[in-house]
């Protein structure tokens, strides 16, 4: 069944940091209004990169987490800065977190972190023929660079160290694109 979309009467802005806050004027076409609330990011989205450095290979990092005071095991990650397509901007994550350029990349589908309130999109980069290569980055320390196994992600994804959403979602989708493509 396909629902229009609610019809919004007002919107009212607040600055939240590296966010917009948005309280939107809802009505439904049941003609139900409420109000929700959203941020939107001031950014161009992120990207998550999957930087495989062989067939069955992933380069993970690890990197001080802010919102828990712990290192997490991930994937690179970063912003899309302005004028940057996604696959530069994973380009350039790879080669500042990693210490590695990629020859072939590949946009594999976008995830949002949590739609219901808010608008970030992260685009799943898929990143191989890659080649050592750093540009300085933003990080305040030089990343633990973790090679792992696809066949062992379901021991990754217990660890308490892993536990980023995105990261777990964009290996996942990764590794079964990589299972298709090599079924040909």
């Amino acid at each position: 069944m396909t629902r229009r979309l609610p019809v919004i009467h007002d919107i009212t802005e607040h600055d939240a940091g590296p966010y917009r806050l948005e309280r939107l004027d809802l009505e439904f076409s049941n003609g139900e209004r409420r109000h929700y609330e959203r941020l939107h990011g001031r950014g161009h989205g992120a990207v998550a990169v999957v930087p495989m450095l062989d067939d069955d290979t992933v380069l993970l990092v690890r990197e001080y987490a802010a919102g828990l005071h712990r290192y997490e095991l991930g994937l690179v990650k970063g912003r899309i800065d302005a004028g940057e397509t996604p696959l530069e901007a994973a380009d350039r994550e790879l080669k500042e977190e990693a210490g590695y350029g990629a020859r072939r990349l590949e946009v594999l589908r976008t995830l949002t972190l949590a739609p219901t309130y808010m608008s970030h999109q992260t685009h799943v980069v898929l990143a191989r023929d890659l080649y050592p290569e750093r540009l300085p980055g933003d990080e305040p320390e030089e990343l633990d660079v973790v090679p792992w196994k696809l066949d062992a992600l379901d021991e990754l994804v217990v660890r308490e160290d892993c536990s980023e959403g995105r990261s777990i979602a964009a290996l996942f989708i990764a590794r079964e694109h990589l299972r298709r493509h090599a079924r040909g």
